[in-house]
């Protein structure tokens, strides 16, 4: 569930292809720019909608131990769904990615992989039943890690406000995006109202829309994304969840 996606054949492709300030009481307390941000375990619902169906989605984010961490997500429509799992290293405020593997199931029996090799030039890459090598350079994610590597810089910076840039390694393509701010904007989720910052993602493909909200005070944790391809909406939203084994809590003020 984040920011890359393809061209779904299916109501359920298409549900995966979007995926992607409020108090915790007594809970983490929010990184600031004069402290090393630490990414934090949590487990999180997303609500994901399209064309008048709902699919819930669980994330979850655990903390291995030495800087250690396995990123999963995955949901289950009728007899369609899918898994994937992001492995990955923390050093300080950069991720050095291991693996991501994402397996569709039933309908869609489609595999992806992305593996990195640390001091390697290259990336391979399973797409459509084939491997490819792709240009690595310092910085390059996959799909998933990407998304807490954000957190990480949004964590780590006195003014957040600002544009970012990420670089994917993707299918066969190294692909690059710009992610604008928008504003600060306060959402009604099922949790409650949530304080967020607004970024959009810019696209090549003027019938393509990505934006996204996150919230400041749980980390910068993804609260909900929109994705229209084709004049269709995909939404994604935050439906309950737990950072630091405290529950997630809204307090924002409408």
């Amino acid at each position: 569930m984040g920011f890359t996606t393809g061209r779904p054949s299916t109501l359920m492709a298409l549900l995966l292809g979007a995926a992607l300030s409020a108090a915790l009481a007594a809970g983490p307390a929010r990184a600031t720019a004069s402290a090393e941000p630490e990414l934090q375990p949590y487990l999180v619902k997303y609500s994901t909608s399209a064309r008048g169906m709902t699919v819930t989605l669980e994330r979850e984010l655990k903390a291995e131990g030495e800087g250690r961490y396995t990123l999963t997500n995955g949901g289950t429509l009728l007899v369609v769904g899918f898994h994937e799992v992001a492995v990955f290293n923390v050093e300080g405020t950069e991720i050095h990615p291991k693996s991501y593997i994402y397996q569709g199931t039933g309908l869609i029996n489609r595999r992806r992989e992305v593996h990195f090799t640390p001091g390697a030039d290259t990336v391979r890459s399973f797409y459509k039943d084939e491997w490819y090598e792709l240009p690595y350079t310092e910085g390059t994610l996959d799909r998933m890690s990407q998304q807490e590597q954000l957190r990480l810089q949004l964590m780590a910076k006195e003014n957040p406000k600002e544009n970012l840039q990420v670089r994917i390694a993707d299918g066969k393509r190294i692909r690059d995006y710009e992610l604008v701010y928008v504003g600060e904007e306060i959402l009604d989720t099922p949790l409650g109202p949530v304080n967020t910052l607004h970024f959009e993602r810019l696209h090549e493909e003027p019938d393509r829309e990505s934006d996204m909200w996150l919230a400041p005070e749980w980390d910068y944790l993804m609260v909900k994304t929109i994705h229209v391809e084709d004049d269709k909406p995909v939404e994604v939203l935050l439906a309950e969840g737990s950072m630091g084994g405290t529950p997630l809590q809204a307090t924002a003020t409408p």
